[in-house]
């Protein structure tokens, strides 16, 4: 049976686009449809494939999702979530939109959602299988299939406030669609960010030490720094937990199962330290 219209997804049809021929796109038949016929279906589980016809770069794969559901499950990167929702309910509108671009399982996005009664919120990414999680993330939060490195299927100038939380940056496509008085929030880890485990397994991906200047020169052309807060403390760590932390990462495209599992005792306790900062556009 064809999917209904998820409740969610019916307020964004003012701000969603064809990302064929960038007309407005209308509910169909279990899909989504602009007036020349390209047609995007909805789901089962509830999210739109916007993205078709094309592999997306990369995405989550099945173990990623369930090792990330499983960890923050745990409230071991609640502190974050935290930050980040005080950031975007400093200047979300009270029916403001927010999107997560790279919305993973929708963990982040329900955070804000939560705080913020009146929001409505579109999580966007490349992975089918998170985006069964995000659809079901909150009431209000719609999600959709998309790669963060294309033009995004949205109308210039429609979302209050931009989540970017340990994914792809694509600064011009932000600025499109900020509106003037928006926000973008980008988290990213600093060096010390899960360094016990790093010291433990060696083959985890490193954090490049000249990540914040590459940051900086992307992102200056469009956005300002309006404000930065440093998230940093110390989390206790099961061994499942620890597995999960590292299978919910990059670095678990590039470990083994023995990789995970075989090393003997991992720490129990690891060290969280990203910065989360508010850009408005210049």
């Amino acid at each position: 049976m064809p999917a209904l219209l998820p409740p969610a997804l019916e307020p964004f049809l003012d701000v969603l686009r064809c990302p064929v021929c960038r007309a407005r796109l209308r509910p169909g038949h279990g899909s989504l449809r602009c007036p020349s016929g390209h047609t995007f279906d909805i789901a089962r589980q509830g999210y739109v494939s916007l993205l078709t016809g094309i592999r997306a770069t990369s995405g989550d794969d099945a173990a990623m999702v369930q090792a990330r559901t499983r960890f923050l499950s745990t409230g071991g990167y609640a502190p974050i979530s935290e930050t980040l929702t005080r950031l975007a309910a400093d200047v979300l509108p009270a029916r403001g939109t927010v999107a997560d671009i790279g919305c993973g399982t929708g963990y982040y996005l329900a955070g804000v959602l939560d705080r913020l009664p009146g929001a409505r919120g579109l999580g966007l990414d490349t992975s089918v299988r998170a985006l069964r999680s995000a659809a079901r993330s909150h009431p209000r939060a719609a999600a959709a299939s998309w790669d963060v490195f294309r033009p995004f299927p949205l109308g210039d100038s429609t979302v209050d406030v931009l989540l970017n939380v340990f994914a792809p940056r694509n600064p011009s496509e932000f600025h499109r669609v900020l509106r003037p008085a928006g926000r973008l929030i980008v988290v990213r880890p600093t060096e010390r960010h899960l360094a016990e485990l790093r010291g433990r397994i060696p083959a985890m991906v490193t954090i490049d030490p000249d990540k914040e200047r590459r940051l900086r020169q992307a992102l200056d052309p469009c956005f300002e720094a309006a404000g930065t807060r440093h998230v940093a403390y110390t989390a206790p760590l099961t061994r499942q937990e620890a597995i999960d932390l590292v299978g919910m990462t990059p670095s678990a495209r590039h470990l083994t199962h023995a990789d995970l599992t075989d090393q003997g005792p991992l720490p129990a306790q690891v060290t969280v330290s990203v910065l989360a900062t508010s850009y408005r556009p210049r």
